[in-house]
């Protein structure tokens, strides 16, 4: 029942961003007429397996080869590209100017403080944002998102309301535990209906009663389930009293089937998920050194709360200068690592550019590997991360956590090719990185 409850809300999506689609394409055309449009297939993300740094296997180094060899017979073929040249040459200058200066940019200056939008001059990033690819393909943020999938789902209340309502209740409330609450009452009256289905008293819902008025009747989407279940307000007599009831009948739906059809669906948990967006931003040397902050989505507090978190920092500068054990040092770091959802993560080239995603912290470090490998202008070739002091991450890290990793707020990440093949890479003379599509991104910021 599960399969089949999965099954038809993905199918409800599918035709209500049909229907979208359809009313937005404009008007039709005949079938020998001729048309511009064109139909685009989002790419598939790909799935990434870690490499064994014992020594790449056959068909691993066969694809390496491949991809070297593709990579020495574009050499002469590909276009010069007068913009991502000149972003180049403004790169070259930056590190050039960089070693007379004797500035060595290996470490990323985001403070874990919180400073308000309006006052900060630089921000690393100017937020969080989320895609929600069932109902349509913008990038927003969360708040955003919020207001939208309200719309959107209730918009097709009247197209197929039992449903709706579920995926309402689930989406459109976010104390966990008031909508826990609520579906286990929800599932009570419909429980009592389908084991009793002649008996008046489980006909009948109160709207004064409190059960009902403080833990059913708030919630959004709660409501909407009855009606869909059969029920319908109406006014009765209570101990002399006319006051308002959700009444029962089973004229209402088609057979108490829709009952267990809309229980399992209710404890099915089907809820609209929003996807994080990486945010991708490509930064030259001089970017990457400005001092920015990290905005307050990244935080797991509230504004009010890291306020008082800056607060007792003179209290922690004092406990450092304390004899402190192991244990007490690493409890203050994990301390540290809760105040955070998101973590920025920056990949510094060898030609000095930086690639820039947003991560969860609950995210995994093959996340960031693959995130590097949708990026790379060349494919299939092995490449290695290290952390910034140099620390190699093993294939044992690749399932962990940002967060068991220490990778946040923010870090920064050197990016090389297998040993085994950069000198054969190097050999091509072609030294670029990141896809030419990718690294127009960097023109859009500003250094002001």
């Amino acid at each position: 029942m599960a399969e089949k409850i999965s099954e038809k809300v993905k199918k409800f999506f599918q035709k209500k961003k049909a229907d979208a689609k359809f009313k937005m394409a404009g008007p039709g055309h005949k079938l020998n007429e001729s048309s511009s449009s064109s139909v685009v297939t989002p790419n598939k993300k790909p799935s990434y397996m870690p490499p064994q740094r014992s020594g790449p296997s056959e068909v691993n180094r066969q694809a390496a080869e491949a991809a070297l060899a593709r990579l020495t017979g574009q050499k002469k073929e590909t276009p010069f590209n007068t913009s991502l040249a000149a972003i180049q040459a403004k790169v070259r200058r930056e590190l050039e100017a960089e070693k007379k200066n004797n500035a060595v940019i290996n470490e990323i200056s985001l403070g874990p403080k919180y400073t308000e939008i309006d006052t900060i001059s630089h921000l690393a990033v100017n937020g969080v944002y989320f895609k929600c690819p069932l109902i349509s393909e913008e990038i927003l943020s969360k708040d955003e998102w919020k207001i939208k999938i309200k719309e959107f789902l209730y918009a097709a209340l009247e197209e197929e309301r039992g449903i709706t309502a579920c995926l309402i209740l689930y989406s459109c409330n976010y104390n966990r535990t008031k909508v826990i609450d609520c579906v286990n009452i929800l599932c009570r009256y419909i429980d009592n209906i389908i084991g009793n289905p002649t008996e008046p008293k489980f006909q009948k819902i109160r709207c004064s009663n409190p059960t009902f008025s403080d833990k059913v009747a708030p919630l959004l989407g709660a409501t909407e389930f009855l009606y869909a279940a059969g029920f319908r307000q109406e006014t009765l007599d209570h101990n002399g009293t006319q006051e308002y009831f959700w009444v029962w009948a089973e004229s209402n739906i088609n057979g108490l089937e829709t009952l267990e059809f809309l229980r399992d669906a209710l404890k099915s948990e089907n809820r609209v998920e929003l996807e994080l967006d990486r945010n991708t931003r490509v930064l030259s040397p001089a970017q990457a050194a400005l001092k920015v902050d990290l905005p307050q989505d990244f935080y797991a507090l509230s504004p009010e709360e890291l306020k008082k978190e800056q607060q007792s920092k003179t209290e922690m500068a004092e406990k450092q200068l304390q004899l402190r054990t192991k244990a007490m040092r690493e409890k203050d770091e994990l301390r540290e690592i809760r105040k955070y959802k998101f973590s920025l993560i920056r990949i510094r080239f060898p030609d000095g550019i930086y690639l820039q995603g947003t991560f969860s912290v609950y995210e995994k470090f093959a996340d960031i590997v693959d995130f590097v490998k949708e990026n790379l202008e060349h494919e299939g070739l092995p490449f290695v991360l290290t952390g910034p002091t140099g620390l190699k991450f093993e294939d044992k890290d690749f399932e962990s956590t940002l967060a068991d990793l220490r990778l946040v707020p923010a870090t920064i990440l050197i990016f090389q090719w297998d040993a085994e093949f950069d000198e054969e890479i190097k050999a091509t003379g072609n030294v670029s990185y990141i896809k030419p599509d990718v690294m127009m991104l960097m023109q859009e910021l500003s250094l002001s």
